[in-house]
């Protein structure tokens, strides 16, 4: 099989179970989105991350590619993909508390960055909160799956927790956000 189908040369593709449509469409710009996500998450485990880090961020992976394989089919139609259930959303949650609780209370905004491997997290944040705000944009033009919204919004606090938590594995203290104006 070619990597090249030439298909897309007049800017649409193809979707799951057919049809075609704009490559610019909240659809595309939202499962696209996922990909850069779970692309920067990739670039994070790169940079030497904790084996326990490392290990979540390996499944949130996988999971990001049911998300991508949910939002890239439209809901009339029926092909056997993977799709997010409310237990990959409460896998997220329990992660979340764990770490939590290693964690120092936040008291104040904190400044995205630290160690390495914490600002490509904070990157994939971010790139994540993109992702929703397409899927969410989407969700008001045709129906798609809820759980894979709810799944991206609860990712992007996942993402920010784990942030925090490659920082305190690095001996890296969180920047806080000073939040006044310096006087000129």
């Amino acid at each position: 099989m070619k990597i090249y189908t030439k298909t897309g040369d007049k800017g649409e593709t193809g979707l799951w179970g057919g049809g075609r449509i704009p490559k610019d469409s909240p659809r595309i710009n939202s499962y696209g989105t996922v990909d850069e996500c779970n692309a920067v998450i990739g670039i994070a485990r790169t940079v030497g991350l904790d084996r326990s880090l490392d290990d979540k961020l390996a499944q949130v992976q996988n999971r990001l590619f049911a998300v991508g394989s949910d939002l890239a089919t439209p809901g009339d139609v029926d092909p056997a993909i993977p799709r997010i259930a409310d237990t990959d959303i409460q896998q997220l949650e329990e992660w979340i508390d764990e770490m939590e609780a290693e964690l120092a209370p936040l008291k104040q905004f904190i400044v995205p960055g630290g160690s390495q491997p914490a600002a490509f997290l904070h990157l994939a944040r971010t790139v994540c909160r993109r992702a929703e705000r397409w899927a969410v944009l989407l969700s008001r033009e045709e129906p798609i799956s809820e759980p894979a919204v709810v799944f991206l919004n609860r990712l992007s606090d996942f993402l920010f927790v784990a942030a925090r938590t490659a920082n305190r594995l690095a001996g890296v203290a969180d920047t806080p956000w000073e939040g006044r104006r310096t006087k000129k």
